[in-house]
């Protein structure tokens, strides 16, 4: 058997996402020497932490984070777009797996009940053909044993792609409806609202009011990256 895979192997080669060089066997999505060069926030507070003061007097979040910081020219913005714009789902799986791990061990998200993604418009899910956080959600879902719920948030309204778009334009992005298809799914029930890239919030803002209309309702909020 292994040596049928390494036959495979030497014709259909996986290469690195970021840097297009030959991944060794035990290597996977990205080779060890970028994955090293990831720029991980290392936030010390799952509570007060760059993230979550986005959303100070805007919408109450019981924890955010992030795993890595999203810059204009940098590894992470080379796998997000690996992800949304060229169809490896692979970066998802990578990136939950390893935040999966992380939280699995440390227990921050233990009392999380839903894991749910920010939901792209249906029309922009048909050409793309996924929504770039599902994996990443599905495989949280296996480390922490929480459940990953789809299509009870729904988006009712598209927008511009955001890493297109100028930062002052994305304050607008309220304007994005998003609608709850069942108040009572989520009543008294602490919900993680996962998403690939966080800028000004105002998605994830967007989201959050909506759920908000459940009762006894708790919201915390993870993300693959961040903005500086």
């Amino acid at each position: 058997m292994k040596l049928l895979k390494d036959f495979f192997y030497l014709f259909y080669p996986k290469i690195c996402a970021n840097c297009n060089e030959q991944l060794l066997q035990n290597e996977h999505v990205i080779c060890t020497f970028c994955r090293h060069d990831l720029p991980l926030t290392n936030f010390k507070s799952y509570k007060e932490n760059t993230v979550s003061k986005i959303f100070y007097g805007r919408v109450t979040i019981k924890k955010a984070y992030a795993l890595l910081v999203f810059r204009k020219e940098s590894i992470t913005k080379n796998l997000i777009h690996e992800l949304k714009y060229r169809g490896n789902e692979d970066v998802g799986i990578f990136f939950g797996n390893w935040l999966g791990e992380i939280l699995a061990e440390n227990n921050e998200f233990s009392d999380v009940d839903f894991i749910i993604p920010v939901p792209i418009h249906p029309k922009k899910r048909k050409i793309r053909g996924y929504n770039q956080v599902t994996k990443f959600g599905e495989s949280l879902s296996s480390h922490l044993k929480i459940p990953f719920v789809e299509n009870i948030l729904i988006r009712k309204s598209s927008t511009k792609t955001q890493t297109l778009k100028a930062r002052f334009e994305r304050f607008n992005e309220l304007e994005t409806k998003f609608f709850l298809e069942d108040t009572a799914y989520f009543k008294n029930k602490h919900v993680l609202i996962i998403d690939d890239v966080i800028t000004t919030g105002a998605t994830l803002e967007a989201c959050s009011l909506e759920l908000l209309k459940t009762s006894g309702i708790k919201i915390s909020i993870l993300t693959m990256a961040f903005t500086e």
